[in-house]
């Protein structure tokens, strides 16, 4: 390996002219390896410079200096020129130039500097001694990178030990750097000293301007606060006033419709009393003639036994006929009972158009009122809200301000706390001022929790507004309701009026049919007794005497009941109880039937007479039970009891459709 002559930069220097350019000073982790001691780590500063030589002929040389921050006396150089660099080449084979070798040295010890804080480095720098301690013997740097199979060696350089000359060069050197830095340093804090004195006197400047625009802000933003809610307690009260009169507005009209609907409740139920009167008095005279078909009764069962032999020959007769009556009955009733349930419907649905259509303009007009109500209310709210945002936005930028000026007072506080040893005669000036400022900062606080204060009462009356506007929509929401049950018990007491019309319709052809039937239908094909006749209401077919009462009204009761149309149903108002409900149909139809029978008119009562309100008394009094048992006890004879075979005849053999 080449060794590279240490060539003393004193003797140089009064030969030749020379240029340095640094190209690298850093500190680098570098492994010393001696003999017969163990591997270390050390710092070692790597100073590269290119010398250019000007006199007697241009030259460059690449100096290369190693250094220790902790030890003056360690040293190591190494200069390389061209020639040198030459053999250096071809002994370690090398693939650079002169010009390029400084920069791969440099990017193979930066290589290094990245790799030397791992466990195992890729690249690392040795400093290998012959001798077992560095002391003034020469030294080579090697670059070496290790792999898995060998360790290579990129970079061999062997530095030579500086002399006495050389050592106090360098260290006269350092020196001077020192003292230049040490005068930079001074005149750098001189400056600093100047430039933080004319901050300071220009801060106190600023912070007295500030403190008399804080005071006027402060007086603006108490006369403005004071107009603020002077304003908004004016409003509130506006708005408590209309409110009120709207409320007391609605109580009068809502007594005003109770009282209507109180007096037309009374008047309906004075009619349906009289009704029940006039229909008492048709009851008892039901009564004296169902006597009288009694008696006839008793008379024509001494005929019967004569007539059974008849009845015995007309058998097979009969049964033809019945078998072609039936078919026929049951065709034309099939019949009667799809034209009835369509017009019913038909009338219902106009029933439900009408109704509608009414409903409708109702809802529009209550819609139309109640959004300009709204929008009214909403402007307000807007108008308010956005004064509200803008006191809001001052309120942040007044805070944004005092913090601003806070952040400045406590840069200023730090300055002043570093400078107070130069400073002193300044220190009761800033203590009184720290003093104002505090008192500041406890006024703006005081400002602050009444600015608070002021927000939480806007809104707590924000809310008292709310809750008035939800109080006014419960009321119309119960306006409504009520207007809707009128409206759903009209239409029931319409429905109840056509069914009963529907079954006097029915109960007159019946009538007529079974007049027309004559004798074919008085024989019963099993023996069964002969049907009561009743003379005044056209129907001649005797009738056992309990069966007129007992098996008679049911089969009308259930035929109201099953004879409902097939379409739309109309439901009762379902806050009244099931029991009423009932009870109301039962005396509806189980009064309809004796006076149809009798009169044979349509005896159906107006909607007014039907109307139901949820404090009406509901009219029990004429049930099926009490039809059967109450009102025909006292006129029933004693031992009157069913024949077995008037008891087991069937209703169909008696009312075949």
């Amino acid at each position: 390996m080449l060794r590279l002559l240490l060539r003393g930069s004193c003797a140089r220097s009064s030969e030749r002219k020379m240029a340095a350019e640094r190209l690298f000073n850093r500190p680098v982790c570098v492994q010393v390896r001696c003999p017969g001691c163990e591997e270390r780590r050390l710092n070692v500063r790597v100073n590269i410079e290119l010398l250019s030589i000007s006199n007697p002929v241009h030259k460059k040389d690449l100096a290369v200096r190693l250094t220790d921050d902790t030890d003056p006396f360690f040293l190591y150089n190494l200069v390389i020129s061209e020639e040198d660099f030459q053999s250096l080449k071809s002994q370690q084979g090398l693939l650079v130039d002169f010009s390029a070798f400084p920069q791969k040295f440099i990017d193979l010890l930066q290589q290094c500097i990245q790799e030397q804080n791992k466990d195992i480095p890729r690249f690392l720098l040795q400093l290998v001694s012959s001798a077992s301690v560095l002391d003034h013997t020469p030294v080579s740097l090697n670059v070496v990178e290790t792999n898995p199979f060998k360790h290579l060696t990129h970079l061999s350089l062997k530095f030579l030990p500086g002399n006495d000359a050389e050592i106090k060069k360098f260290l006269a050197s350092c020196l001077k750097c020192l003292k230049e830095d040490k005068l930079m340093l001074e005149e750098k804090l001189r400056k600093t000293e100047e430039d933080l004195t004319r901050q300071l006197s220009y801060t106190q400047q600023s912070l007295s301007e500030r403190n008399r625009e804080l005071d006027k802000l402060k007086h603006e933003w108490t006369s403005h606060t004071t107009a603020l809610t002077n304003k908004h307690t004016q409003e509130l009260t506006n708005e408590k006033e209309r409110a009120l009169q709207a409320q007391a507005q609605y109580q009068q009209q809502h007594e005003q419709q109770k009282k209507e609907l109180e007096n037309v409740h009374q008047k309906s139920i004075q009619q349906l009393q009289n009704r029940l009167s006039e229909l008492e008095v048709i009851n008892k005279d039901l009564t004296e003639r169902r006597y009288k078909g009694d008696s006839t009764v008793r008379e024509l069962k001494a005929k019967l036994s004569g007539i059974e032999d008849e009845c015995q020959r007309a058998k097979q007769e009969v049964l033809s006929l019945r078998r072609e009556n039936s078919t026929l009955d049951a065709e034309c009733h099939e019949k009667e009972k799809l034209i009835n349930q369509l017009q019913t419907r038909v009338a219902v649905l106009e029933q439900e158009i009408k109704d509608k259509d009414q409903l409708v303009i109702r809802t529009k007009e209550v819609l139309d009122a109640t959004q300009e109500q709204k929008v009214i209310l909403e402007e307000s709210t807007e108008k308010k809200h956005s004064h509200i945002e803008k006191l809001e936005a001052t309120i942040k930028s007044l805070s944004a301000e005092l913090l601003k000026a806070n952040e400045i007072i406590k840069k200023l506080q730090g300055d002043l706390k570093t400078l107070m040893s130069k400073l002193k005669l300044k220190n009761t000036v800033t203590i009184q001022q720290e003093k104002l400022l505090a008192e500041k900062e406890e006024r703006l606080q005081k400002e602050q929790r009444e600015l608070q204060e002021v927000g939480q009462s806007l809104r707590m009356k924000e809310q008292e507004v709310c809750k008035l506007q939800e109080q006014l929509e419960t009321t119309m929401q119960k306006l409504e309701e009520s207007k809707q049950l009128l409206k759903t018990n009209e239409n029931v007491i319409t429905w109840l009026n056509k069914q009963l019309n529907e079954i006097q319709m029915t109960k007159k052809l019946e009538t007529s049919a079974s007049a027309h039937a004559g004798v074919r239908t008085a024989i019963s094909p099993h023996g069964m007794h002969e049907r009561p006749s009743f003379p005044s209401s056209g129907i001649s077919h005797p009738v056992s005497p309990l069966y007129a009462f007992q098996n008679f009204t049911e089969p009308a009761h259930t035929k109201t009941i099953s004879s409902q149309p097939p379409g739309p149903k109309i439901q009762l108002n379902t806050q009244l109880p099931k029991m009423n409900r009932c009870s109301d149909v039962q005396t509806v139809t189980a009064t309809s039937h004796p006076a149809n029978k009798e009169n044979g008119g349509n005896l159906g009562l107006d909607s007014k007479y039907f109307k139901r309100k949820d404090d009406s008394i509901p009219l029990r009094g004429l049930s099926q039970n009490t039809l059967n048992s109450e009102y025909l006890k006292p006129y029933l004879p004693p031992k009157a009891t069913p024949s077995p075979k008037a008891a087991a005849t069937p209703a169909s053999a008696y009312f075949p459709g």
